[in-house]
């Protein structure tokens, strides 16, 4: 791919719609929440999540006043009747609440747990009991081949999410996942930390092992991704988009062309080179234009529908960041963040 994928195809009719966003006021949130808004008049959006200082500096920049459809509910994904409470009359549910930093998930376990795995469940309990018609969890590519245990809670997220379409049955609320890989530009990623490094007038930019490979989705790519996964789910998919790979040392070459590098060694729970489908599922995995789709292998609330324009991956395929065929240049890159 030579060109910046948008995933901006046939999105869902969300006019009239009443929609939750877990976790509505991170940086997925905020930019779905955009997304919506400029595109739909939907009844109601609800942005759910715990921190009460964020959701009052949201309301400011979506205020009900402009947008009456807007509605602020503090709440926790580990609280089942709250969830059940919001999602009373909602039609489409959008899970992005997680504890996402894999060192903190690492020294704070139990949390990891409670808020990645339990919180799937009360979600996919709650959207169940509300009758809710769809809902979309996002994934990580740290979830495929897992080796820590931020990756693993969210393999078991999505395990959870797949299986409840048998729990709700033919008819019943539909649940599927995104995956994809690192979001440029976001809160915590290496983007603005190599920025702020280089404006602090760093001596050099530190890089964990020069081998390093990693996916790169822009934030607005990622909501258009969420977006056209949700009207074209069946239930039970997990939805991965076509990305371009980049070296770390091209990127921080890319941003900083004469500062060195320092090569400061891989963190703990940290891969050179990150997965999003791995072999062993290939046999249940099809290509689309702009995507893979690994189709569920279990299947009691229905028969599978392969799009028309869909074709199988080969034996073993594995998508990974080092076997990809799209490579980031700094011109693409550049391109990218400016889109963001």
């Amino acid at each position: 791919m030579s060109e910046i994928a948008t995933f901006d195809g046939v999105g869902p009719n969300l006019n009239g719609a009443q929609i939750l966003v877990t976790g509505g006021t991170g940086s997925f949130g905020r930019a779905f929440v955009r997304h919506v808004l400029e595109r739909y008049r939907p009844a109601r959006l609800i942005v759910f999540s715990r921190d009460e200082l964020k959701q009052y500096e949201m309301a400011q920049d979506f205020p009900t006043a402009r947008f009456p459809c807007m509605r602020y509910f503090i709440g926790d994904v580990r609280d089942q009747q709250r969830l059940e409470t919001a999602m009373r009359g909602v039609d489409f549910v959008i899970h992005a609440a997680a504890l996402k930093h894999v060192p903190i998930a690492e020294y704070n376990p139990m949390e990891c747990i409670r808020t990645n795995i339990t919180g799937a469940e009360n979600v996919a309990t709650a959207a169940m009991r509300a009758r809710v018609k769809k809902v979309v969890a996002l994934s990580t590519d740290k979830a495929a081949n897992p080796i820590n245990l931020y990756g693993a809670s969210k393999l078991a997220s999505d395990k959870i999410f797949v299986a409840a379409n048998n729990l709700s049955g033919e008819g019943g609320t539909r649940f599927s996942v995104v995956r994809y890989g690192n979001v440029l530009g976001s809160r915590g990623s290496v983007v603005p930390f190599f920025r702020k490094l280089i404006a602090e007038g760093a001596a050099s930019l530190p890089i964990t092992d020069p081998r390093m490979t990693r996916f790169w989705i822009t934030l607005k790519q990622g909501v258009a991704f969420v977006a056209s996964s949700l009207a074209m789910m069946q239930g039970g998919e997990i939805f991965v988009p076509k990305l371009p790979s980049m070296l770390m040392t091209d990127l921080a070459r890319s941003l900083a062309p004469d500062l060195p590098h320092e090569v400061v060694g891989i963190r703990p729970g940290e891969k050179i080179h990150e997965v999003m489908i791995p072999a062993e599922v290939s046999q249940n995995t099809i290509e689309l234009a702009d995507r893979y789709v690994i189709m569920p292998a279990f299947m009691e609330w229905g028969v599978y529908q392969k799009p028309a324009d869909s074709r199988p991956v080969s034996e073993g395929f594995c998508y990974s960041s080092d076997q990809n065929t799209d490579w980031l240049d700094g011109g693409r890159l550049h391109a990218l963040l400016g889109s963001c």
